[in-house]
């Protein structure tokens, strides 16, 4: 290991006892400390850190470059307090502007349309339960799909109405009120499920046939294959994506006594599996 491969170390170390995640870094700073070996640097330059940030491969003015001189002037700033002559790359040297992408605003008729959809793309009845009711959750809290699909069954309190969601953005936990009509229809998915697989395979509470967690593979795919087969967005300047749901949830929920999307629709779907 380089002198430079075990400062890279224990900078990610120490990040991470501060709580720091450093996904990013982790699969960046090796390369850049690679590159000062190949270049036997034997300090950090604001000249080193462009030329590596800058490397052919990464598109000029992209967020490819931005992110790489992040990672060189954290690693920097750490370099800085143990060899004097370490430069940090000031602020805005690599700009990107991040292009924000309006989302596209699901109507009522829009949930209608693929909820109605689903039984006709995903054969599967107890497939298509857990697509309508994943669907129809994902409209009525406004949850991240990676929650939903990440949601136990012991995280759900039926008396009081409460999802409980752990490990949300930056690590934290919430809670999510449910309605009635919500509580309603995730019961009588649940009923569905467990006559299907009475011997469950995962905590988890939306699963496959097989009886494990659902994957957000399959579930993306067969969304974009529900919204094709709908028209939901047909004309539209802007895709519609699954993320898109919670603009839909954001008026949705100041709406309390609005039934669970299409609860009647899902019923005949749970009912056959």
């Amino acid at each position: 290991m380089s002198a430079w491969a075990g400062r890279a170390e224990e900078y990610l170390r120490v990040r991470r006892m501060l709580g720091h995640e450093l996904a990013g870094a982790a699969r960046l700073l090796p390369r850049f400390v690679a590159y000062l070996d190949l270049t036997g640097a034997e300090v950090i330059t604001v000249e080193a850190a462009l030329a590596w940030a800058q490397q052919p491969q990464a598109r000029p003015g992209g967020k490819v470059q931005a992110v790489r001189m992040t990672v060189a002037r954290g690693f920097a700033r750490h370099m800085a307090g143990i060899d004097p002559r370490t430069q940090v790359p000031p602020l805005g040297l690599l700009p990107y502007r991040q292009r924000w992408r309006p989302p596209f605003i699901y109507s009522d008729a829009d949930i209608k349309a693929l909820m109605a959809q689903v039984p006709r793309v995903v054969r599967s009845p107890l497939r298509a339960a857990t697509y309508q009711t994943l669907i129809g959750l994902l409209a009525a809290t406004g949850m991240r799909v990676g929650e939903a699909l990440r949601l136990e069954r012991g995280q759900i309190d039926w008396a009081e109405g409460v999802l409980t969601v752990h490990a949300a953005k930056f690590g934290k936990s919430r809670e999510v009120p449910l309605t009635p009509s919500t509580v309603q229809a995730l019961a009588a998915y649940a009923r569905a499920r467990d006559q299907q697989l009475p011997g469950p395979k995962t905590p988890a509470f939306f699963v496959s046939t097989a009886g494990t967690a659902v994957a957000y593979s399959h579930f993306g795919a067969a969304f974009r294959r529900i919204i094709a087969a709908s028209g939901v967005g047909a004309g539209s300047p802007v895709r519609p994506r699954v993320h898109d749901m919670r603009h839909y949830a954001d008026a949705w929920v100041m709406c309390p006594a609005v039934k669970f999307p299409l609860v009647e629709v899902v019923e005949p779907v749970l009912r056959s599996a």
